[in-house]
């Protein structure tokens, strides 16, 4: 694949074109299939590609359930691992993909993020290179890390909401879901245009470093990724 030589040829998906699966079953994948599409953003450089008619696929599941998830304790870049349950939610993830040939996979710098990787990873693929990108974190909830979350709400309501699921307020002294998709963006300009035909990249995320990615990939606007609540352990297949 060479890159920088050609725009990206950029096709808006009509609605017959992209096929997006959701399912009520707590582990099942969500499926958004994006045949041959490569998407810009406002304000970032976009993403140079020679289209040579390859296929890659990626997998981006949110880590499984963690200490902090259970106390509904704001976590952002605290090394909060895995409870019992968020470990065999991790498992399952592996379950679900254990047919898929991985070639890469990617994880933020946080514990839970590494925790879950390795356990959908292991006893299925073997050998398979690993890189460690702190861009995928969990978003800084700032003065906010570490209280409790229905605390806050009730002392606070309004503002809550604003720190919680607003585009482009940050908590204080943290960021806000616009920061944290810069950070993702740069990620993803650098590892789209390494893929070759065939890879299956596994990335292992959190809730709000998912949200530019899905904002990215099914071209939703701020509203719609700031609105969802992600349980742990979702999955989410792309192919570009």
């Amino acid at each position: 694949m060479k890159v920088g030589l050609l725009q990206a040829r950029h096709k808006d998906l009509a609605s017959n074109d992209k096929k997006v699966k959701h399912f009520s079953q707590r582990y099942e994948p969500c499926f958004l299939q994006t045949t041959h599409f490569l998407g810009k953003i406002k304000s970032l450089n976009p993403i140079n590609l020679y289209y040579n008619g390859f296929v890659a696929k990626l997998f981006i599941f949110r880590h499984g359930e963690t200490e902090d998830n259970l106390t509904h304790t704001f976590s952002g870049f605290r090394q909060s691992d895995l409870t019992e349950n968020g470990i065999e939610e991790a498992k399952q993830i592996g379950e679900r993909l254990k047919d898929k040939p991985v070639t890469k996979a990617w994880q933020s710098d946080l514990i839970r993020s590494q925790h879950t990787l390795e356990l959908a990873l292991n006893g299925y693929h073997q050998n398979v290179p690993v890189f460690t990108d702190p861009r995928i974190k969990e978003r800084d909830y700032g003065d906010l890390t570490g209280l409790n979350k229905d605390e806050i709400a009730k002392q606070n309501p309004e503002q809550y909401k604003l720190w919680h699921r607003s585009y482009d307020v940050p908590p204080p002294n943290g960021e806000s879901i616009k920061m944290v998709e810069v950070r993702v963006m740069s990620f993803l300009n650098d590892i789209l245009p390494t893929l070759k035909p065939d890879d299956v990249v596994f990335i292992s995320a959190s809730a709000n470093s998912i949200r530019p990615m899905r904002k990215y990939f099914e071209h939703m606007a701020n509203e719609q990724i700031c609105s969802y609540e992600y349980t742990p352990a979702q999955i989410f297949e792309y192919q570009i």
